[in-house]
């Protein structure tokens, strides 16, 4: 029987990168409902291809168009999850980008049996609620992003107890190595990742390593973790994703190619895919390399040693913050190397240990009362 499928974000990195897969194996999925909300041009194209039951988008300005054409093919058009009733998927894909994911993802768990969350930014910002709705719903969750799906490997089945470090490893971004003027970089310049092939907020956090930032974040709320057990090294080859040092004096890492059809297929199929889309010797590459990350050359770092911020309240003010700092950055507002400073300079203010002092997180609407203070500072 095939698998009921949902694409929360389907004109995405992500999103692509699923329909790709499916494409190729259609005997054993059904995609249900896809969504987008600005490449409206792409979601069209993909209903036409696949034949979903249901589009979502919130995106008021192509509403009419995207009703127009949902009318004509017979589709089910949405503007809120909620409007789904009785649906329910076997495989949710969450990869709506930034914090705009946070709501459809919480929404969307409890017509999801299992759900696949490639979203940073509604891991740091909402884990609580999220947490909360897979365990009241009994909806399977697993993470997607490479390093974040490799610890859920190797850890499975482990004692937590027993690991001492988690290694989380970074290509160093398009910079690495190279002696340039990063006053000067620009936008093209700081989305070309030298080995992914990725959306251009998370290539511009690769190129400072403030993706790691919140990496290290986002799998110390999913696996429970402390933040300083967590650890970043860098690896140009892009090849080890992370690396587990147990107590026991034994270290496991996981292998795969920089391609995230890999982790997303594996999670599709609960790891029992043929996957044939490598043409390569599993050990291609002459040397795997690892070095220790300079904090003076990137200082994103820092954010880690601020006790004040790493909290609830914290973690989404620094990807909050991140969010509007690099789109300023793609809009040319600022220079590249104002993200990390203004971001440092900001976490550090009076202004921000009062603020975390004095607010509390107990409602999903906090969430988003502490990104609308980030945006105000910022303005």
């Amino acid at each position: 029987m095939k698998k009921k499928i949902c694409i929360l974000g389907s004109t995405g990195s992500i999103g692509q990168t699923t329909l790709q897969i499916i494409s190729k194996n259609q005997k054993d999925f059904d995609v249900v409902l896809l969504s987008g909300n600005n490449n409206i041009k792409l979601l069209i194209s993909q209903a036409k291809k696949f034949k979903p039951k249901y589009i979502y988008s919130n995106n008021f300005h192509f509403r009419e168009k995207i009703k127009f054409f949902c009318k004509n093919n017979k589709i089910h058009f949405i503007d809120d999850l909620k409007l789904l009733k009785k649906a329910k998927f076997d495989i949710t894909v969450a990869a709506i980008s930034g914090i705009a994911g946070l709501i459809p993802t919480i929404d969307i768990i409890k017509f999801s049996k299992k759900i696949l969350i490639a979203n940073k930014e509604s891991i740091i910002c909402g884990w609580k609620f999220i947490l909360k709705e897979l365990k009241k719903k009994h909806c399977h969750f697993i993470p997607i992003d490479s390093e974040h799906f490799s610890i859920f490997n190797l850890i499975e089945n482990k004692n937590i107890n027993s690991i001492k470090n988690i290694y989380l490893t970074a290509s160093g971004g398009p910079f690495f190595g190279k002696r340039i003027n990063l006053k000067r970089v620009t936008p093209s310049q700081a989305v070309k990742h030298p080995n992914w092939k990725m959306g251009k907020k998370i290539s511009v956090d690769s190129a400072n390593l403030m993706n790691k930032v919140l990496e290290v974040i986002e799998a110390s709320l999913i696996f429970n973790l402390p933040i300083n057990k967590l650890k970043i090294i860098v690896h140009p080859q892009s090849l080890i994703h992370a690396i587990v040092e147990f107590k026991n004096g034994l270290s496991s890492m996981l292998y795969h190619y920089n391609d995230m059809k890999i982790p997303i297929i594996n999670s599709l199929y609960d790891n029992f895919c043929n996957y044939k889309n490598v043409d390569k010797k599993l050990l291609s590459q002459n040397k795997l390399t690892f070095e220790e990350v300079n904090i003076k050359k990137n200082p994103s770092l820092k954010i880690l040693k601020l006790k004040n911020v790493l909290n609830q309240n914290g973690f989404i003010l620094i990807s909050a913050l991140n969010e509007i700092l690099v789109q300023k950055f793609l809009d040319r507002k600022i220079i590249f190397t104002d993200i990390i400073n203004k971001l440092l300079t900001i976490l550090k203010s009076n202004l921000v240990k009062n603020y975390l002092k004095n607010h509390q997180i107990r409602h999903i609407n906090d969430v988003f009362k502490v990104y609308n203070f980030s945006r105000s500072i910022l303005n």
